[in-house]
């Protein structure tokens, strides 16, 4: 198990039937922070101490990544969410900062949306919760709207027994294409630590099993997002290259959100940009 930062200890929860893995460390007001797809919670590791300064920082692996349990069931996003709540109070807190990005910032607004006591503030980062307008997203694409997003691994997600045949072992071909095509315009600040650290997180078919199912799960999440009213909380939503994509889905999903674009940036803010990030968390969370 990879050493964190200076200041942090690597912890595990049992909360709603699974076995969370977090990092904690730092003082202050809790701030629990969750990434994505394809990345665990290393991808925090150059802003988590600058944070400590500030919170006490909760970096999650959220079901199914790292270090955490990998089920057979429960990655739909509510329930995901619920591992969440449960690991919050688990702690002793009422309330907690949240930031989640990717497929943590479907959970993190299912959280919202859920239990939105527990949601001192939130800030999403390329994020959006499932919804209707994922059916937009075709995969027969011209060339110039691939140069854009094309999520092949969704699709891959909903194949049974096939993806962890072909992509055991060879994660690291997947880290290096998504840094290529969607890693923004400075790809020499995703060091050899950064792929290799991306790449152990998704190289076992047993990793690959459990993440696909994060996919898997988006038809059950646009269902339950039909249940959902409009977040009423405000959001704060990062985003690079990707906010146009994200602002046509997101404003009819809210009544209150702010956007934070950082230019030039691609999908992994913290990795590009953690000055620039820790700056902008600090406005939010008022630290």
């Amino acid at each position: 198990m990879t050493n964190p930062p200076e200041g942090f200890e690597h912890a595990y929860a049992d909360v709603n039937g699974t076995q969370l893995h977090y990092v904690i460390g730092g003082e202050g007001e809790p701030l629990v922070l969750m990434t994505g797809y394809p990345r665990t919670w290393y991808y925090y590791q150059r802003v988590m101490p600058k944070l400590a300064e500030h919170f006490r920082v909760i970096v999650v692996d959220i079901r199914g990544m790292g270090d955490s349990a990998k089920p057979e069931s429960g990655y739909d996003k509510k329930n995901m969410a619920q591992d969440v709540y449960e690991l919050i109070r688990s702690l002793g807190y009422e309330q907690a900062y949240v930031e989640g990005e990717d497929i943590g910032g479907m959970v993190a607004w299912s959280l919202a949306i859920n239990h939105p006591e527990v949601v001192k503030k939130l800030i999403i980062a390329d994020g959006v919760h499932p919804n209707p307008g994922m059916h937009n997203f075709s995969m027969v694409q011209p060339p110039e709207a691939r140069e854009v997003i094309f999520p092949f691994w969704w699709v891959m997600g909903q194949i049974p027994d096939l993806p962890h045949k072909l992509f055991a072992g060879k994660a690291r071909e997947i880290i290096d294409w998504n840094i290529k095509n969607i890693g923004g315009d400075h790809p020499e600040v995703f060091t050899e630590d950064v792929r290799s650290m991306a790449a152990a997180g998704y190289d076992t078919a047993e990793s690959i099993i459990a993440t696909n199912k994060w996919f898997d799960t988006f038809y059950q999440d646009i269902i339950d997002f039909g249940t959902y009213p409009k977040l009423s909380m405000p959001l704060v939503y990062f985003s690079g290259y990707l906010l146009p994509v994200s602002k046509a889905m997101v404003d009819p999903m809210v009544d209150d959100v702010t956007y934070v674009e950082f230019p030039g940036a691609g999908h992994f803010l913290a990795e590009e940009r953690p000055e620039e990030f820790v700056a902008e968390v600090l406005k939010v969370f008022g630290a």
